[in-house]
């Protein structure tokens, strides 16, 4: 039983999980920083405890100081909401270290479908489309000429260990591939403090459509439905709807199915989001897998109701 939960966030989802706190009964600690000590979050909790300056890095992503908040106040759990400590496997195991509940999937999960090479091999062991690709790292500019000669350009490079759109060149022909090549490790050793980077075929004016899912400890998933988050500007999410309008049911119901199998197969226990890029053709590709509550979840909220 979870009696009393610490809020490792700010914003909007600190203020989620506090009401979704406050209907179950279970007691809520907020940390903040010292730039939002006058936030709703921090006047709506039981508890509130400052834990560091304005800088993210000082604070939110403080995980000693986190802990420390967390076991001094007797929590039970604590919720990473999105962003800052949420994907992160070595806080998850910290805070189960310390006799606490993890809310998010195991460390295990989160480092599995972290490293987009792997989590693109599980899901093709899956019976999940996958984008043409690269099966591990390129380690250097041969291969990853010659991984684009094989594939076929346009072709794009992301980062092994990255997301949210940082790490990620489209190359459009063999001229642009040695800068693409540099400046994607560049940035993804800058935003995951690692520069591996594979390459996948490029999917033209696709839609991106992702579907939610909630999983628990005994082998059960569910979908909560797909959201369509096509509108974007670089590589970032503007707009997000529900359901996807050009989505025919029974492509609906393959998709939808097929992100359950998906998750069922690797034994996730959480919510989470696995993303898909869908062609011209109605075909549709596993892109990505978020281990975590999005922010878009309001989205699904709003049509669900959960």
């Amino acid at each position: 039983m979870i009696r009393r939960l610490l809020i490792a966030n700010r914003g909007e989802i600190a203020v989620r999980i506090l009401r979704a706190c406050k209907e179950m009964g279970i007691e809520t600690v907020v940390v903040y920083s010292s730039a939002d000590k006058e936030s709703l979050a921090v006047q709506l909790a039981d508890q509130a405890v400052c834990i560091g300056p304005a800088m993210a890095k000082e604070s939110y992503l403080n995980m000693h100081m986190i802990l420390q908040a967390a076991c001094s106040t007797g929590c039970d759990a604590i919720h990473p909401g999105y962003g800052f400590l949420s994907e992160n496997a070595k806080f998850a195991r910290l805070v189960q270290e310390c006799d606490m509940i993890f809310v998010g999937p195991s460390p295990r999960l989160i480092d599995l479908m972290g490293d987009k090479t792997q989590a693109r091999k599980r899901m093709k062991e899956a019976g999940v489309p996958v984008v043409e690709g690269c099966e591990d790292s390129l380690t250097s500019l041969k291969q990853a000429r010659s991984m684009a000669d094989s594939i076929g350009y346009p072709v794009i490079i992301k980062a092994r260990h990255g997301g949210g759109g940082r790490g990620m060149r489209i190359v459009y022909q063999e001229d642009e591939l040695e800068n693409a090549f540099i400046e994607a490790k560049q940035e993804a050793k800058a935003c995951f403090e690692n520069d591996e980077v594979y390459m996948e075929r490029y999917v033209q004016n696709p839609k991106h459509i992702e579907v939610q899912l909630l999983g628990d400890h005994y082998g059960h998933v569910i979908h909560l439905y797909e959201r369509d988050c096509s509108f974007q500007r670089k590589n970032q999410k503007i707009i997000e709807e529900a359901p996807c309008s050009i989505l025919k049911e029974e492509n609906r119901q393959r998709l939808l199915q097929s992100a359950v199998n998906a998750a069922k197969s690797i034994g996730y226990d959480s919510v989470g989001t696995m993303e898909f890029l869908m062609d011209s053709q109605g075909r549709f590709y596993f892109m990505e897998m978020n281990t975590r509550i999005q922010v878009e979840h309001p989205v699904t909220e709003a049509i669900t109701g959960i």
